[in-house]
């Protein structure tokens, strides 16, 4: 409170987050503790979404929650009138309420903030959350996002790996900062008996690939028939994967428990968490299961963040993209080797001096502050 009188005694600043949607997935999670902190620093925080969705993560109190989709009756044209009229009402908003400064998460947002903001002298941060080539999946895309981001006063980048994608000019102003991770995660790593169970925790959806670890699971679950395997989440393609499951023989060694708000609690004693995408950002659940001192299987998937996390054999397992055979012989090693697997949660947990949390959003206030006097 002291702090926000303080700035409020000053000239409050205002930041003006943008994204598509609250929706319960890895970036929309960053974009609301981000504006939970700045809000308590003293800061003005709008928060913009093209809509709201039934199963969103609760906005922060004292943060200003926008829509920026335009009203039905105004929606009524072709694409190019549709695209007018969204484009308006986001500048409209820009002009209204002058932020200092815009930061923007993902895909078509991101080029949206720097052409609506252009020529209101209000800097412009872009983020990209994942794999370039899958957050601007056609050839158009990557044409505009490769011109129009060096346009953007700042840009936040995921991953080392994500630099090769852009023009030298794009690199010359990006940065990467580290995920704010919230409290919870960041406790003692629990050395009792751990729950025979493998833990996986994200959408359900094609690139989450949960098919792949049902499937290594499969071949493995005969040789550990106390494991059960547990998918916290929801998405496109839950039903497929119970009936997949079933398929599989597993039957009630599968369990969808769907989204959870308590997951630090439910997966803390888990003997082993699994990631088994095709493509990542920085994904916050391996980040947080390594914080909690999990022992962890990921895929190697590009745009390289399991990478930046893990190192292989040391505090973690690497697998290829897509291979069941390669995920089926990482679940076997470690669930036949639990002094190994204690080994590389030990090591893991030791992730939580990078993740301070403090020092994590002071990076990302730092950015922004240098943007704006720039």
């Amino acid at each position: 409170m002291a702090k926000q009188e303080a700035k409020q005694g000053a000239e409050q600043k205002i930041i003006a987050l943008y994204i598509g949607s609250l929706s319960k997935g890895g970036a929309e999670r960053v974009i609301i503790n981000l504006a939970d902190y700045f809000q308590h620093e003293g800061y003005r925080v709008l928060l913009l979404t093209a809509r709201v969705d039934k199963e969103e993560y609760r906005v922060p109190e004292g943060v200003i929650r926008l829509i920026t989709e335009p009203k039905e009756k105004e929606l009524a044209g072709g694409r190019v009138s549709n695209f007018a009229a969204r484009f308006r009402k986001l500048r409209n908003i820009w002009k209204r309420e002058q932020p200092d400064i815009v930061l923007s998460f993902i895909g078509k947002n991101n080029m949206m903030a720097i052409l609506t903001a252009f020529g209101l002298k209000i800097p412009v941060v872009i983020s990209v959350r994942g794999e370039p080539l899958e957050e601007y999946y056609s050839r158009w895309m990557r044409l505009m996002a490769k011109s129009l981001f060096c346009l953007a006063d700042g840009v936040v980048l995921q991953t080392k790996r994500c630099y090769s994608f852009f023009p030298k000019a794009v690199r010359k102003k990006a940065v990467t900062l580290r995920n704010p991770v919230r409290d919870a995660f960041f406790r003692e790593r629990f050395e009792g008996e751990r729950d025979k169970t493998i833990a996986a925790v994200g959408r359900v959806d094609e690139n989450k690939n949960q098919e792949l670890l049902l499937r290594a699971f499969a071949k493995i679950a005969g040789d550990f028939p106390e494991y059960r395997l547990i998918i916290y989440g929801e998405g496109r393609k839950w039903k497929e994967m119970q009936q997949l499951a079933g398929q599989l023989g597993l039957g009630e060694r599968v369990l969808w428990p769907g989204n959870v708000d308590n997951v630090e609690e439910l997966i803390y004693k888990s003997r082993v968490f699994v990631l088994s995408s095709n493509t990542e950002g920085m994904p916050n659940t391996l980040i947080e299961a390594m914080l909690l001192g999990l022992t962890v299987i990921s895929t190697d998937c590009p745009c390289g963040g399991p990478a930046e996390l893990i190192s292989h054999g040391v505090n973690g397992l690497l697998t290829p993209v897509g291979d069941v055979d390669k995920m089926e012989e990482a679940l076997r090693a470690v669930l036949s080797d639990r002094q190994r697997a204690d080994k590389l949660g030990r090591e893991a947990a030791k992730l939580q001096t990078l993740y301070k949390s403090e020092a994590v959003y002071k990076s990302w206030e730092r950015y922004l502050l240098q943007v704006m006097q720039r």
